[in-house]
This record gives structure tokens, sequence and C-alpha cells, in this order.
């Protein structure tokens, strides 16, 4: 474990969402929602309107945040930014995407599936040399 950045602990750490109106929602009825001093929320509503820039700084924002823990996103927004969610190598915040109403979960679009199966390709292969 040499050479890894140490994994932050705190007492507590917040979920972020960025996804749309209905399931962002649903997270804040379940009381993940959270509104800062400086009137600052952990997630982002996703319509029409908003545009890849806003969400692009919403998931830089959340994933520099020390009081983010999980940052969960809707897999068809994580689409429209998959440079940045791809590119991401940090353990915490973990980046997990998730389905929304309008939009069906696809393992072949997951960041996070893609780099288990990377994970599991390569020790089958270092296992397979022995």
């Amino acid at each position: 474990m040499a050479g890894r950045a140490p994994i932050r602990t705190n007492n507590s750490a917040l979920i972020a969402m960025i996804a749309d109106e209905d399931t962002v929602t649903g997270f804040l009825l379940a009381g993940v929602g959270n509104v800062d001093l400086r009137r600052k929320t952990n997630y982002l509503i996703v319509d029409s309107k908003t545009t890849s820039k806003q969400i692009e700084d919403a998931f830089k924002e959340f994933t520099s945040r020390e009081d983010i823990a999980i940052v969960l996103i809707s897999q068809y927004v994580a689409n429209m930014i998959r440079f940045l969610v791809d590119s991401y190598n940090k353990p915490i915040p973990a980046i997990l995407e998730i389905p929304s109403k309008d939009h069906p979960y696809d393992p072949a679009h997951d960041s996070v599936l893609s780099k288990v199966k990377n994970l599991f390709a390569t020790e089958s292969v270092t296992s397979g040399r022995q």
C-alpha cells in the first residue's frame, strides 16, 4: 500500500447527488439533503435547462469537498460528462452511477463496473502466468 494517499476519516460525511428532479427529491425525502452556512447544497437537480458546464462544475465541487463521502450521479447525467467520471480515480468520495425513472441503467456505460472488470481481467492474466 506504499505510495497511496491516506483515506480521510471524519465523524460524519455527506452523500452528494447529481440527478433529475424525481431522483434528487426521493433522496432529499430520505434525509440526504444538506445546506451549509454559505447556502451551498450537496445536490444538483439536472433538467433540460442544465448545461454540461453546470454539471461539470458540480461534479468537480462535490469531488473536492472534504465533507462528501459518496457522489451519486444518474447514469444519463454521467454520460454527459463521461470524460470527467472516467478520469476520476480517488477512493473518496466514491462515485456511483444510478438509474433514473426515465433512463434505465446500462452496465456497459458504468465506469466503476468497467474498472472492476479490468481489475479482474488483469488478475486472471497474471494468475495464469504462474
